[in-house]
């Protein structure tokens, strides 16, 4: 698979196809590519249980390759991705669904430098709600402080009475210019 960041062109398809046109989407290329990913695929035979019984929740930017930067293999963990990586309801469903039914026991959570949501405010709700008609259910949880949210998401998974392990919760600012992790202590 390329890691160019280049845009999509029409001739990126992986093998010619007597339907190419004008119309085919990034969607459609890598549908291909996946058919090609699939003919070499064999089942690897591995269980839904992370082997390292972690799960990461980190922000969904397209910079983040977190197996290669944190040196995980398939299977290793739980990936749970979001916009900044904040810790939401829907985090903590996923994160407690981890721990009671998949047996994961720790918790990395990896925010970034240079985050789109630090140009963002909740403000963004109201311009939604004036363009489409209606205000967003979910909140934007933008940030101007990465260090402060980390400290604040560590302490929304310490807190869950859903969570059976909070004991092994770390929060990391990943640096998207040097690949380094700082890690940030929770708050005293």
């Amino acid at each position: 698979m390329s890691t160019s960041a280049q845009p999509f062109a029409e001739t990126d398809s992986p093998t010619p196809s007597p339907t190419a046109s004008a119309d085919r989407t990034v969607t459609d290329r890598l549908v291909g590519l996946n058919t090609q990913y699939a003919e070499a695929f064999t089942d690897p035979g591995m269980d839904a249980r992370p082997v390292l019984k972690v799960a990461v929740v980190a922000c969904m930017d397209a910079r983040l390759d977190l197996h290669r930067a944190l040196g995980l293999e398939l299977g290793d963990c739980h990936t749970i991705r979001n916009a900044g990586g904040v810790v939401t309801d829907d985090v903590l469903r996923s994160l407690t669904i981890s721990q009671r039914a998949l047996g994961t026991r720790s918790v990395i959570l990896i925010h970034h430098t240079n985050c789109g949501m630090e140009s963002l405010t909740e403000g963004f709700r109201q311009e939604l709600e004036l363009e489409v008609g209606q205000r967003p259910s979910w909140a934007v949880e933008a940030y101007s402080d990465a260090d402060q949210d980390v400290r604040q998401s560590m302490q929304r998974v310490r807190t869950s009475p859903f969570l059976l392990h909070t004991d092994d919760v770390r929060g990391f600012v990943f640096d998207v210019t040097t690949g380094k992790l700082r890690e940030i202590l929770p708050a005293t």
